[in-house]
């Protein structure tokens, strides 16, 4: 497997001005790879469009309606108990209350399950992976060796979602590319500088 470096740009002309500055930095041009990503959602990853088989925010929605049925029937019984026995003295009153307290449940359910409901909102890591956004993504191929360079370029280019990845480099191309994958940020490269000074400094 490779190491790469890619950082995301606005437009294909910042990341080809970005190419021509790796150019000049001793990289080559089958190193260097731009691409468009599309936005999350629209990388057609299945026969019918979308990165998932189902919506995960769709998952629970069963769970959800089939939990405010029973809720709802329940609140229904008890309600037509109440309005049965004590105004209209009627079993039917009983049926149709039952019935339309599952069906308002289960649309409560369904609603509170999509929405997220009963689970803490979580807060993600300034560093921390996160779903790519969509771009132009300028990636390099690099070595131990060139990857605090390239990652200077790509900075002082004001490259945005700067990661560092491993993967199939061919042929010029990140072969084995995800645009799913979370994006794993890079590595302050100021610190891999000033292991590599101190080790050249010892080496001497």
């Amino acid at each position: 497997m490779s190491q790469i470096l890619a950082a995301r740009f606005l437009t294909f002309a910042a990341a080809e001005t970005t190419k021509e500055r790796l150019l000049n930095n001793g990289f080559v041009e089958e190193d260097i790879a731009a691409f468009y990503v599309n936005p999350s959602g629209q990388h057609a990853r299945f026969p019918v469009g979308g990165d998932q088989y189902a919506d995960p925010q769709a998952r629970p929605a069963g769970i959800g309606a089939a939990g405010g049925v029973a809720m709802g029937a329940v609140a229904g019984v008890l309600v037509a108990s109440i309005l049965s026995l004590v105004i209209f003295h009627s079993v039917l009153i009983l049926a149709v209350a039952i019935a339309v307290g599952a069906y308002v449940g289960s649309l409560a359910g369904a609603m509170f399950a999509t929405r997220g409901g009963g689970r803490r909102a979580t807060v993600t890591p300034l560093h921390a992976p996160h779903e790519r956004e969509a771009g132009v993504l300028l990636a390099v191929h690099v070595s131990s060796a060139l990857k605090p360079s390239a990652a200077e370029v790509l900075r002082s280019a004001h490259g945005t979602d700067i990661e560092e990845a491993t993967g199939l480099w061919q042929d010029g191309h990140w072969a084995d590319f995800d645009p799913t994958r979370l994006v794993t940020p890079l590595d302050d490269f100021h610190t891999e500088l000033e292991t590599q000074r101190v080790a050249a400094l010892n080496r001497a």
